[in-house]
C-alpha cells in the first residue's frame, strides 16, 4: 500500500465537503476529496431543493449535486472513490488509511454526513427495502398509486410527503407532536395537499406484513388507542446520526456524537477541521453545510500558511 503526501485531505463529498475542496484549491493548496459512495451525500436525496440560491424556480438535488463536482473538478480537485477507514496523528501530520492507499496529510477537513435515524419499532429491519425506506427520491416510482406513510415533522419529512404525492394515491403524515419543526411554507404545502392526511400527535407502535409491508400500527399519545393503517410503503425521517465514528477517539464531540468546532471549523485537534451535518449546529441546510465547507477550506489553509511553511 503506498503513501500519498497532500497538505489537505478532505474526507466526505456532499455538499460541504465539495465546497471546502474549492476554497482550499482556490488557496492553491494541494488537495484530494475521498468518498467511498455516491458525490453529494444527502443533497442526492432531495427530489427538489427550493431553498438554495441561484435557482427560482428550485433544483433537483441530484442535478444541483452534479453541478458542484463538475465546478470542483473543473479547477482541478480530484475525488478519490475511496473510503478512509483510520485516521491517526503523527506529530504534526495525519495519516489517512483507505481501502487502497494511505494518505499523510497536514491538516484533515471531515465532511463524512451523517446517516438516517431509525424508529427502532418492531417489523422496520425487517422490511428495509421490503416496504420501509429512508429515501423518497429513491423509491417514490416504486409506489406509484400505492398508500405510504411518511414518519416525521421536519423539513425533510413535509418535502418528501410533497414528493410522494406526487406517485402516490394517498399519503400519511405521521408526525408525534400536534406542531411540525418545518418552514411554514411547507407545512401550508402540505395541508393544502388533497393526497396527504395529517396524523398527529401519534408514534409507530410497529410496522407489519408478510413477505412485503402491508400494515403500519400506531398509537395516540393522546387518548393511547391504536390504529391499524393498511399501506405499502413507510418513509421514515426522523433525523440524522453523524458519521464521526473515523475520528471520535482523535477530536471531541458532544453526547450525540456531532464533532464540536469553533466558529472556524476548527476541532479539538490542531489541525483537523469539520463541516456539515457531521459536527453540532443549531440548523442544518444545504447553503449551512457550504457555508461550513468554505469556512473549512479557508481555515485549513490559513492553518497550512502559518504552521506548516
Amino acid at each position: 500500500m503506498s503513501e500519498i503526501k497532500k497538505e489537505i485531505i478532505i474526507v466526505g463529498a456532499g455538499p460541504a465537503g465539495l465546497t471546502a475542496a474549492m476554497y482550499a484549491k482556490r488557496a492553491n493548496k494541494d488537495i484530494i476529496l475521498l468518498e467511498p459512495n455516491l458525490v453529494g451525500g444527502q443533497l442526492t436525496w432531495s427530489s427538489i431543493v427550493e431553498n438554495y440560491p441561484g435557482f427560482e424556480s428550485g433544483i433537483k438535488g441530484m442535478e444541483l449535486a452534479e453541478h458542484m463536482r463538475k465546478q470542483v473538478e473543473g479547477i482541478g480537485v480530484s475525488i478519490i472513490s475511496s473510503k478512509a477507514t483510520e485516521i491517526t496523528q503523527q506529530d504534526s501530520s495525519y495519516l489517512i488509511k483507505t481501502e487502497k492507499d494511505s494518505y499523510q496529510a497536514q491538516a484533515i477537513i471531515i465532511s463524512t454526513g451523517a446517516f438516517p435515524k431509525k424508529l427502532n419499532v418492531p417489523g422496520e429491519s425487517d422490511y428495509i427495502a421490503k416496504g420501509v425506506s429512508y429515501c423518497a427520491t429513491c423509491d417514490a416510482p416504486l409506489f406509484k398509486n400505492k398508500i405510504v406513510a411518511v414518519i416525521g415533522g421536519g423539513d425533510v419529512a413535509l418535502e418528501e410527503a410533497l414528493y410522494l404525492s406526487e406517485y402516490a394515491s394517498k399519503v400519511y403524515l405521521i408526525h408525534r407532536r400536534q406542531g411540525f419543526r418545518a418552514a411554514a411554507v411547507l407545512e401550508d404545502k402540505v395541508k393544502n395537499n388533497k393526497k396527504i392526511e395529517l396524523i398527529l400527535d401519534s408514534t409507530v407502535e410497529s410496522i407489519e406484513g408478510d413477505k412485503v409491508v402491508k400494515q403500519l400500527e400506531i398509537k395516540n399519545k393522546l387518548n393511547q388507542e391504536k390504529r391499524t393503517i393498511e399501506l405499502e410503503g413507510v418513509f421514515i425521517f426522523i433525523g440524522l446520526n453523524p458519521n464521526s465514528e473515523l475520528v471520535e477517539t482523535l477530536v471531541k464531540t458532544d453526547e450525540d456524537k456531532l464533532i464540536l468546532t469553533d466558529e472556524s471549523m476548527a476541532c479539538s485537534v490542531k489541525g483537523v477541521f469539520a463541516a456539515g451535518d457531521v459536527r453540532r449546529k443549531e440548523y442544518r441546510q444545504i447553503v449551512l453545510a457550504c457555508a461550513d465547507g468554505a469556512i473549512a477550506g479557508l481555515s485549513a489553509s490559513r492553518y497550512i500558511n502559518e504552521n506548516c511553511n
